[in-house]
């Protein structure tokens, strides 16, 4: 189980970053989720939701993405398959 800190936040938005996508922390009252606009990738994430929510829609968001591993390095590699292993 991936643990709800600030730290694992961090690592799940470096693995989106890393695939292109843009990630918004917007206000208001709506579900998390994602949108291509333009061929842009871009999350929107409710900013006033608490850790647990941010981190389990963004891991849900990884599940569900066609993710490219080449661009991702060893470590960011490793903590993918972690995370699938956890998530299937």
């Amino acid at each position: 189980m991936l643990p709800f800190t600030q730290h694992s936040l961090h690592k799940l938005e470096d693995l989106l970053k890393a695939n292109n996508y843009i990630i918004r922390y917007e206000k208001g009252n709506f579900r998390s989720g994602t949108c291509t606009l333009l061929q842009n990738k871009i999350l929107v994430i409710n900013k006033f939701s608490d850790l647990e929510v941010k981190i389990n829609s963004l891991i849900q968001i990884i599940a569900e993405s066609d993710f490219s591993n080449a661009v991702l390095d060893d470590k960011q590699q490793k903590f993918l398959n972690t995370l699938m292993a956890i998530n299937p």
